[in-house]
């Protein structure tokens, strides 16, 4: 079987380093490269999460390009609540052994496309400003994308009363994306948190005897902590892991079509997806949108993954 080839483009964050390390795990995934964007925390921070996930899984060749530290025309807000000032609070993983790339993490996308014999996946699992501006500079790059799997809005918000962070930190660009015309998954905060690391599940975790599933358990554990302080949730909902897990199980979700528009001018409503479930708008579909999650089905998939370690 072809793996499938994808360009995860991130702001580790806690669940986007657990997705990193769930499609290091597939031997059905071609990971391509790995952009990064300004969003859970600062740009140079997100980059350096992110070299270090490489390393803690061995990752070595694959480009890893620092991309946007700026949304397209809005201020930079960061989320250290969340995921603590290093964007990754919890373990201690030690200094990267290599630097990211020269090239802007837009240009690597449109070079990666490019050079591509056959249709790349995208997920984008933080704000969507390497996304955006990659169309911008070459919109030719959509006749060979597959489909855009992200982590992004939904029905109610995490970051406003309406609005989910990633979508908020950048709607511009998040607008962009969503009518761009290429084929969208979106794995929104109602079927994200859905996925939750209760205790349960982190007792799974640390039981596996590896390195990288030590890591993972400390990471939950963090996650869960802000979680409970921030929301009252009893665990950590690994939002971004869903499109990895979709690319490989699709399965284990139901989803459906649907017109998503982004909101970018509200007053208190800016970053709101506005996600026409029953169809009143009559606007052409654009997305299809996360319902159900096997959640069994989807732990099952993480630890035997991480057990591969």
């Amino acid at each position: 079987m072809t793996a499938r080839k994808i360009i995860m483009d991130c702001d580790p964050g806690h669940d986007d380093a657990i997705a990193i390390i769930l499609a290091a795990a597939r031997r059905d995934l071609e990971i391509l490269a790995i952009t990064t964007v300004s969003g859970n925390a600062e740009i140079e921070k997100t980059t350096m999460n992110a070299l270090k996930i490489c390393d803690l899984v061995s990752l070595k060749e694959v480009v890893v390009s620092k991309g946007a530290s700026e949304p397209l025309i809005r201020l930079r807000e960061t989320a250290p609540g969340i995921h603590g000032e290093s964007g990754l609070d919890g373990p201690e993983l030690p200094e990267p052994s290599r630097s990211w790339s020269a090239e802007h993490g837009s240009d690597t996308i449109i070079r990666l496309v490019k050079e591509s014999n056959e249709p790349i996946t995208l997920l984008p699992t933080g704000p969507l400003t390497n996304i955006a501006l990659a169309l911008t500079k070459a919109p030719e790059i959509k006749d060979n994308i597959q489909e855009i799997v992200l982590m992004g809005g939904g029905t109610i918000g995490n970051w406003t009363p309406t609005a989910e962070f990633n979508i908020w930190a950048d709607p511009e660009a998040a607008k962009k994306v969503f009518d761009s015309g290429i084929p969208l998954v979106v794995m929104g905060l109602d079927i994200t948190h859905q996925a939750l690391a209760t205790k349960e599940v982190i007792n799974q975790v640390n039981k596996i005897d590896n390195k990288v599933a030590k890591i993972v358990g400390e990471l939950l554990v963090f996650f869960a902590s802000t979680y409970k302080e921030m929301f009252d949730f009893d665990g950590a909902p690994v939002h971004d892991v869903l499109t990895v897990a979709y690319c490989v199980a699709p399965e284990l979700f139901k989803l459906k079509e649907v017109n998503i528009t982004v909101e970018t001018k509200g007053e208190f409503t800016a970053g709101t997806t506005l996600v026409d479930l029953h169809g009143v708008t009559g606007r052409k579909v654009n997305a299809k949108f996360g319902l159900e999650l096997d959640v069994e089905g989807f732990w099952k998939l993480m630890i035997e993954a991480l057990k591969q370690y």
